[in-house]
């Protein structure tokens, strides 16, 4: 019984002690910063080649004769990726993927070493000769 009010007293100083750092705690508190969530990575469409070859079809190209593929500059975003055509022997142009060549025929896909052209909804194929290819 002698040591009951010691053992009051500590507990109670230990409480005091407790509830002194949670408040500082909160008082000296920095402002919580504003978490953004990272940019998401866009993942290259799948090929319909690879689809079909998957389920036992065959994609049907038509190889396109009236175009010349002069280069091809790739992104890390197919859609930002630029193919450079010349259309019935004019001057060489710079296409997107989804931009007209020429009214009726659009850019559908444009590879490292083709570019698939849509006229009419038949897909066509132009190569890059070989002697422009590098790797």
């Amino acid at each position: 019984m002698k040591r009951l009010p010691l053992i009051t007293s500590f507990i109670l100083f230990i409480a005091l002690c407790v509830s002194a750092a949670y408040w500082a705690m909160q008082l000296f508190k920095p402002p919580q910063r504003v978490v953004a969530a990272p940019p998401q990575a866009t993942q290259a469409p799948p090929k319909l080649d690879a689809a079909a070859g998957l389920l036992g079809g065959h994609t049907t190209t038509v190889v396109a004769s009236n175009f010349q593929l002069k280069g091809v500059v790739m992104a890390s975003n197919p859609a930002e990726s630029v193919a450079i055509l010349a259309a019935n022997g004019k001057k060489p142009q710079a296409v997107r993927t989804d931009e007209e060549v020429l009214p009726g025929v659009t850019v559908k896909e444009v590879q490292r070493d083709h570019v698939l052209l849509s006229e009419g909804g038949v897909v066509k194929r132009v190569e890059l000769p070989k002697d422009a290819k590098r790797k």
